[in-house]
């Protein structure tokens, strides 16, 4: 007679059933997605430590990857780990991976940039405040003004989606501003046969997804999606393209791509260049690379700029126009301090309106501080639109006609305008010329 299975403990079946880490993660407001440890409802990472296991093994604590903080590991296997780590720089033998090749020139002194970087708004004496926002507002009457106009399109490959009335705002709000850039591209006659359409800094390739879609609903069998993104993410939306061949996914940092070399860009004769979020620098990464030598066949560029605060001077494209109005690294600095103005509020963390007190108690108030909101607001805005304005004359100087446009409106995003340049003479650039 065979033996009867023992019966399982309550806390057992539990475990049993858990394929999944129960673990909440309260940044991302949702579960952990990795499996389980086997007879446990944590996956390793989340795994609390027992006393008595510390106390048997103190190796088991989990400690942050020095290469990449967002995760952690074993202490005990912290060396093997940093030789397979994602994050790690490993040297690549890839034609087309050739270290910091669009990162601009590097500085005569590099230290000062890291010095401005570290630069306190509040702590700024008030003849260079105020004289930083007196350029910016004379250079955005000069060059900007009120001349952004709107380019409000949608594409018809997202009506479908778009009408789903159970998808919460965030999610209606990124197929809004894909519907949108996929509708400027047909607008502008882009969507076209023997294509490449690269987008820089992809992501988990939504927007990619539906160009794909389009492509394959007008039998452009001869175009190709190119992906490029330095991290290797789950869960991308790409791998749901019905036709595989139309999808390709580089994994490369923009800082070190050259385009030229790239063999899947062979395939056709033009390029389109075009991204939905491209943070601060990366913008400017992405505009040297477009326009580097031998890379002359992209004809048409479409960035929905963002995140001004993280840009660089090292990489900025608007150097030599910042510089002719009087802006130099430091001014820069500044700037790039103010933009978030435009977006965040007072733009002051709590910790900075701590110290804006003790300062206003001590030595009187500090000059953010006789700046209303509104005027802080306002000045973000003409921050964030020079900056832009010096990326329009890069691209003029090197043979494009380039504008500023508000791509959706506001209540979409604030971060609503997107950088369009097509080259003056694309016919003289083609592949086959």
């Amino acid at each position: 007679m065979a033996a009867k299975k023992p019966k399982m403990t309550q806390q057992e079946d539990e475990a049993a059933e858990v394929t999944t880490c129960t673990y909440w993660v309260p940044r991302k407001k949702r579960h952990c997605k990795m499996s389980a440890n086997k007879g446990s409802l944590f996956c390793g990472a989340h795994c609390p430590a027992t006393e008595e296991s510390q106390a048997v093994d103190a190796a088991a604590e989990r400690i942050p990857c020095p290469l990449d903080p967002k995760h952690t590991v074993f202490k005990r296997k912290l060396a093997k780990h940093l030789t397979i780590c994602n994050a790690r720089e490993v040297a690549s033998t890839l034609p087309y991976i050739v270290k910091n090749i669009n990162a601009g020139e590097e500085l005569e002194n590099p230290k000062e940039e890291e010095t401005n970087s570290k630069l306190k708004l509040h702590e700024l004496e008030d003849t260079e405040f105020y004289s930083v926002i007196d350029k910016v507002r004379a250079l955005y009457e000069k060059h900007v003004g009120n001349r952004i106009e709107d380019l409000h399109l949608q594409h018809a490959s997202l009506e479908e989606p778009l009408s789903h009335e159970e998808y919460g705002q965030e999610s209606r709000k990124h197929l809004v501003q894909a519907s949108a850039l996929l509708g400027i591209l047909e607008h502008d006659q882009q969507l076209t046969d023997n294509t490449s359409f690269i987008e820089f800094g992809a992501g988990k390739g939504q927007l990619a997804f539906f160009l794909a879609t389009a492509l394959e609903a007008q039998s452009l069998s001869h175009s190709q999606v190119v992906l490029i993104d330095r991290m290797s993410l789950r869960h991308k939306k790409d791998n749901k393209v019905t036709n595989k061949e139309l999808v390709q996914r580089i994994r490369a940092d923009i800082a070190d791509l050259r385009m030229s070399a790239l063999p899947e860009l062979q395939q056709t004769k033009r390029n389109v260049a075009l991204s939905k979020h491209l943070c601060g620098a990366a913008t400017d990464l992405t505009l040297r690379c477009v326009l580097a030598e031998g890379a002359a066949a992209t004809d048409y560029i479409l960035i929905a700029v963002c995140c001004h605060h993280r840009c660089s001077w090292r990489s900025y494209v608007g150097q030599s126009w910042l510089q002719a109005a009087g802006i130099g690294p430091r001014e820069f600095a500044i700037i790039t301090k103010m933009v978030s103005w435009a977006v965040c509020g007072t733009g002051v963390s709590r910790e900075r309106r701590k110290a804006m007190a003790e300062a206003h108690e001590e030595l009187g108030e500090p000059p953010t501080q006789r700046l209303t909101r509104e005027q802080r607001e306002q000045i973000g805005h003409q921050c964030k639109r020079i900056l832009d304005h010096g990326r329009l004359e890069h691209l003029r100087a090197n043979g494009f006609e380039a504008s500023l446009k508000f791509y959706v409106p506001r209540d979409i995003t604030l971060e609503n305008v997107v950088l369009l340049a097509k080259r003056n003479n694309p016919k003289c650039n083609n592949k086959d010329s």
